[in-house]
């Protein structure tokens, strides 16, 4: 294994309760909750009445009218995340080697507002109805092609699919691509827009999202006693990893250094966690092995956490058996408590809460909580945002298919 340390030196975020990573950020330590109802579609037949969007989203901000007519919105979330992220880093793109410039990002699902549109043109108009671009707008490998096209990027590029540990999957293989010496840099992370007719409809049908219709913005309430379901989330986190002394030798900023992960399996069943938690388990032990670190050394974790009765629990149990007793020196938190559950692009949207709080000193809250949970007993951040020195602090993220993904981070020293 090369010895090559790998920095993040760029971020972007395209998120719920903040267009920016600055405002990200500034919306998760004020406790700040997007979920609101929604109002583009005729929910009336839904049970769940609400999602946590995008505020006033507008394509025209960001592309002209042909450019957004040949891309869903899981491309245009990752694009305008990824412009971003590479402006914080301060790149010159005129001087560095762009084969050397990898993208590494991906989308859980797809063009799943294409999907329903054009499946609709279909139906109403037959085969000659169906746009050219269609498959083109459907396919997850389009996220980091776009990026690759749009900069002229041309070191590896594909996407891991992994449903909700997609983010994840996809940091940890860039971080290895830098590491094997394939790229000096890459673009890294995930996007997501399934706030969709289809989408609502599809995990309604499976019972996993709260209907608390009558109160959005308090709906998702990771460990509450009273946690009913996920809230559906939409947007994008990209981060601009790169080579130490390839950002050393330019004086880049650097937020936070990658140090390990950790993959595994459930091997249990499609949708449910496996309530042993072996599988977590494998995934945060290989991660600290990786990381070469004790559980003594971690200070932070930013938990999957998606207010799921049989979740937050199954992943609670987990970290108690790796952690043991300083399980309760380690700040925990959900930030899906504020951003929704974005599916694909939850592990990078989390992944730049994690090294943020790192970089800040500071742990953001897992809001909406009211009623403890016994069987949730951990030192969870609640409802307010917590001054913390952080040196280590793990990122999990669990898919469908019983996915997991824990990536370590730790503050940057030289």
């Amino acid at each position: 294994m090369s010895e090559r340390r790998v920095v993040v030196t760029g971020i972007g975020a395209l998120t719920p309760i903040g267009k920016t990573a600055p405002e990200f950020w500034n919306g998760l330590v004020s406790g700040k909750s997007g979920a609101r109802t929604i109002e583009h579609f005729d929910t009336t037949d839904f049970p769940t009445k609400f999602a946590a969007q995008l505020d006033n989203y507008d394509e025209s901000e960001y592309f002209d009218r042909k450019e957004a007519r040949r891309m869903d919105k899981v491309c245009q979330y990752a694009l305008i995340a990824a412009e971003e992220a590479l402006e914080d880093s301060a790149l010159n793109l005129d001087e560095i080697d762009k084969d050397r410039v990898a993208v590494i990002a991906g989308t859980g699902i797809g063009g799943m507002v294409t999907f329903y549109e054009q499946s609709v043109e279909f139906y109403e108009h037959g085969p000659r109805g169906v746009s050219p671009f269609f498959i083109p707008m459907l396919i997850p490998d389009m996220v980091p092609g776009q990026i690759s096209i749009k900069w002229g990027f041309k070191g590896p590029n594909f996407c891991a699919v992994s449903a909700c540990a997609t983010g994840s999957h996809n940091i940890g293989l860039a971080y290895d691509s830098i590491r094997h010496e394939q790229c000096e840099i890459a673009v890294s992370g995930g996007s997501e827009a399934p706030v969709s007719q289809i989408g609502v409809a599809g995990f309604n049908s499976m019972r996993a999202m709260s209907t608390r219709n009558d109160s959005p913005e308090t709906a998702s309430r990771p460990f509450d006693k009273n946690r009913d379901g996920f809230v559906l989330g939409e947007g994008a986190g990209m981060l601009i990893l790169e080579e130490y002394e390839h950002a050393k030798a330019r004086g880049a900023r650097i937020y936070a250094e990658i140090v390990g992960y950790g993959f595994s399996a459930d091997a249990h069943h499609i949708t449910a966690p496996d309530p042993d938690g072996e599988g977590v388990q494998l995934a945060l032990n290989r991660a600290l092995d990786a990381a070469g670190i004790t559980p003594e050394d971690v200070d932070h974790v930013n938990m999957h956490g998606t207010s799921t009765p049989l979740g937050d629990i199954a992943e609670t149990n987990s970290l108690k058996k790796v952690f043991g007793d300083h399980a309760y020196n380690i700040n925990f938190n959900s930030t899906k408590s504020m951003t929704g559950h974005t599916l694909g692009a939850a592990g990078a949207i989390e992944s730049l809460a994690t090294l943020l709080a790192i970089y800040h000193g500071t742990i953001p809250p897992t809001i909406n909580f009211e009623t403890a949970d016994p069987d949730c007993d951990l030192n969870y951040t609640f409802n307010e945002a917590e001054v913390r020195d952080v040196d280590y602090a793990l990122n999990n993220a669990f898919g469908f298919g019983g996915h997991n993904t824990t990536v370590v981070f730790k503050k940057f020293q030289e």
